[in-house]
């Protein structure tokens, strides 16, 4: 149940970004390469306005513990700030500080029809197994409807996996429009086609869910081994090697500098260089390439004041943007 939703809403000259944030755990390289750097770039751009969120209600359908939901929820921000989310001109914020989106989801549900959210992916994937699935599971689409309408969002550029839940928002809000006037803004998709896929240290797609990430965040020593065990071929020290079928130069190529790349490309065409310089070479470049954001990190792990003192002041923000929207809704339901 990956979020990513990248939001933007005109105001004045200026474009409303809002992302949710999965916090299912701490963020890896492929979370890292496909989603914070360029979030982080566009939350950068004098014309954008970012507003983004830790999705931790979203992740109480699986996560139960309340200890390890806290850490991700920790880790997660760390990580965002550590790669240059600036706080001063944005906004970071934990989706559960904000009541104002579980009010507006409750009034969504009752706009919602129930094939609507039975025939959700969400749901379907594991309807098979009816005895793993929870309430929260099912109004999955109501809740991210609700993280969308609360900040009255023109367009909303998705990936194809949440195209559906987007769909499922535009419904629910000219529903509701339909029936009580002009309340929400019914957001249009626009689908990233450019989503990057990053290699996981089995040559599968980098997921928590594969157990074949990458954690820049933990120490040398356990990054080392890590990195250590990327699958490889079987071909022997002194043979040339393929780079382009090559999990670990997968990763390299999308770090390194093209002069790096090529040279990495010369050590495996002419033979005598192991997976194992190779794995040394990668470890090294992240080392490097990450050594300012790991330094950030581990300060904002150590120093939880800070860390929370900038999430409450992007909560009261996102607070009051979320007040005002529900404040209309409420007058037009009459409550």
């Amino acid at each position: 149940m990956a979020i990513c939703l990248f939001i933007c809403d005109k105001i004045k000259d200026m474009s409303r970004v809002l992302t949710g944030i999965q916090s299912t755990g701490k963020p890896h390289l492929g979370n890292i390469l496909g989603a914070i750097q360029p979030a982080v770039a566009m939350s950068n751009d004098p014309k954008n306005e970012a507003y983004f969120f830790i999705a931790d209600l979203h992740s109480l359908t699986t996560i139960k513990d309340s200890a390890v939901r806290v850490e991700n929820v920790n880790a997660v921000a760390a990580a965002w700030l550590a790669f240059g989310f600036d706080t001063t001109k944005n906004v970071l914020y934990r989706q559960s500080k904000i009541p104002e989106v579980c009010e507006l989801t409750w009034y969504l549900n009752c706009f919602t029809p129930f094939p609507m959210l039975a025939n959700a992916h969400s749901f379907k994937d594991k309807s098979d197994r009816l005895s793993d699935v929870n309430a929260g599971l099912f109004i999955y689409p109501v809740l991210m409807a609700a993280d969308i309408l609360l900040y009255n969002a023109d367009i909303v550029p998705v990936g194809k996996d949440q195209k559906q839940h987007l769909e499922i928002t535009r419904d629910i809000a000219s529903s509701f429009n339909h029936q009580y006037g002009d309340t929400f803004v019914v957001p249009e998709s626009k689908i990233d086609e450019k989503v990057m896929t990053i290699t996981g240290i089995d040559g599968q797609k980098m997921s928590k869910s594969y157990g074949n990430t990458i954690d820049i965040f933990q120490s040398d020593k356990k990054l080392r081994k890590n990195i250590m065990q990327i699958m490889t071929d079987s071909t022997p020290l002194e043979e040339p090697k393929n780079p382009d079928t090559c999990n670990v130069f997968a990763l390299y190529q999308i770090l390194a500098s093209e002069d790096q790349v090529a040279e990495m490309r010369k050590n495996y065409a002419r033979g005598n260089y192991g997976y194992g310089h190779a794995k040394q070479a990668l470890f090294e470049l992240i080392i490097e390439k990450y050594a300012d954001q790991r330094a950030k990190y581990n300060d904002f792990m150590n120093d939880l004041g800070e860390l929370n003192r900038q999430l409450e002041e992007g909560e009261a923000k996102a607070r009051e943007v979320a007040q005002n929207v529900l404040k209309k809704v409420r007058k037009n339901l009459g409550f």
